[in-house]
């Protein structure tokens, strides 16, 4: 319960921010062209029945604007005076235009309103990942430095690797640390360079291997080669219980002989599938008690041990690498983080073709798989990388070309500026109801992919 409250504060500390400043990006606009803004809103002030929806709410005495924080909190909206939007207030398009009003302004300016939100969301994305880069560095593991190489699954030996290769490069480039960019790299190569037994080795590659493929299967394509050697043990954990100490070496867990640590976790997630079977809580219990083979000085020895009910172990692997850091003199972060942010989107926008495959949609996360990227404690550095990486997320979002959203209305009035025509009030509003109900469909795809992971359907 409390990693869920740290990862729902952190979530919503971080949608809360992006979307006071996407809003005040349209507002910022609004009002540099006189154009009246009645309602800004943090979250959704739906009305149930006699309630307004609304949780605070106060209107200046000299503005024209009520500010608020509605109840429902799926974003947050900016109610621009002679505009169609997402609040379908036809009424107030029925009477005569006035010069205050959105619809009455030339389209350079409707358009500077429109593209306000994404435009802040960007930048803000950009001065975060430069003050990350300012305040933390960037610290990582060179692959090159990772002198026992990688562990490679059935589907990457199929293709010529081996246990125990350092990754370098490839025709597109240096391999520079592990995480998604590498794995990015390597579905995309034609050849890759390793370091096999002190001898570089060049390696073809079909240069299309799909993403997800090489992301979700277990074991995954590729992965750190980490001994299975004890850093420390976790308090009232298995490991504790059993006396396991710093530097023991494990051997083998069950019928399973293990050199890794990679392997010691292929070996629970397998136990994790014939838990999963279990009907009875006796038949539980005897998955989870298992013969655990160590070795302390040299010496091996063999004892019981009952995992806990999601099959941990309890203990830290011994780290063999040092962590190298790049750091960042405050104007040199600025360039290095617009390069960082502009690789971040490129990199989400070219990872988009997998959404419309099978798998690619069912990967699809709503609010539960968002939150979970949050960190299970209170970590400042990855906290401000999600929110970021969200920001940049909305702004690419939001500028899609969907009635409704940012892009939609972008769209039409790219429309009226070259054929010199607006589109009439009546289309308009169809449009919105149509890009609203494609946005809610993708909410509710989203979301209930998150329900049926939860449940253990996908």
């Amino acid at each position: 319960m409390e990693i869920f409250l740290i990862r729902l504060l952190q979530f919503l500390l971080a949608i809360s921010l992006l979307v006071l400043l996407h809003e005040g990006g349209h507002f910022f606009f609004s009002k540099l062209f006189g154009v009246r803004v009645e309602k800004f809103y943090l979250f959704f002030d739906v009305t149930v029945g006699k309630w307004t929806g609304k949780l605070f709410h106060f209107k200046p005495k000299t503005s024209d604007t009520e500010y608020g924080v509605g109840w429902l909190p799926l974003g947050g909206y900016c109610k621009i005076a002679g505009m169609i939007d997402e609040s379908f207030d036809t009424e107030q398009m029925k009477q005569p235009e006035q010069p205050w009003e959105f619809r009455s302004k030339p389209a350079w300016q409707r358009l500077l309103i429109m593209i306000g939100g994404v435009l802040v969301n960007f930048l803000l994305a950009l001065f975060i990942y430069s003050m990350i880069l300012f305040h933390w560095g960037d610290t990582y593991v060179p692959l090159s430095q990772m002198s026992q190489g990688m562990e490679f699954n059935q589907e990457a030996k199929a293709l010529g690797f081996q246990d125990g290769d350092v990754l370098l490069r490839t025709d597109r480039g240096e391999l520079k640390k592990f995480g998604a960019d590498m794995f990015r790299q390597l579905s995309e190569a034609k050849t890759v360079t390793v370091v096999r037994q002190g001898k570089e080795v060049e390696l073809s590659l079909p240069g299309d291997l799909n993403l997800l493929d090489m992301l979700k299967t277990e074991p995954i394509f590729a992965r750190i080669m980490m001994p299975a050697v004890v850093d420390s043990v976790l308090p009232d954990m298995p490991a504790a219980q059993i006396g396991l100490q710093r530097g023991d070496s494990l051997l083998a867990i069950g019928d399973k002989n293990i050199s890794s640590f990679g392997q010691l976790t292929d070996e629970l997630a397998r136990l994790g599938d014939v838990l999963a079977a279990a009907t009875t809580v006796q038949d539980s219990s005897a998955i989870r008690c298992v013969r655990l083979v160590y070795a302390r000085g040299g010496q091996p020895d063999t004892l019981e041990v009952e995992l806990t009910e999601d099959l941990k172990l309890g203990f830290v692997p011994k780290q063999i690498y040092e962590p190298v850091t790049h750091e960042y003199g405050f104007f040199e972060s600025f360039p290095a983080g617009i390069k960082y942010g502009w690789h971040v989107l490129a990199s989400y926008v070219d990872d988009l073709k997998y959404v419309f495959t099978a798998d690619g949609a069912k990967s699809l996360g709503g609010f539960g798989a968002i939150g979970s990227l949050f960190p299970s404690t209170w970590d400042w550095h990855r906290f401000w990388e999600m929110t970021a990486f969200l920001s940049i997320i909305l702004a690419f979002m939001n500028i899609l070309p969907i009635p409704a959203l940012d892009g939609g209305h972008v769209l039409f009035l790219v429309y009226e500026m070259i054929t010199r025509r607006k589109p009439s009030e009546k289309f308009m509003i169809r449009a919105e109801y149509v890009g609203f109900g494609i946005v809610i469909l993708l909410m509710v795809v989203a979301n209930l992919n998150d329900i049926l992971r939860w449940l253990g359907y996908m």
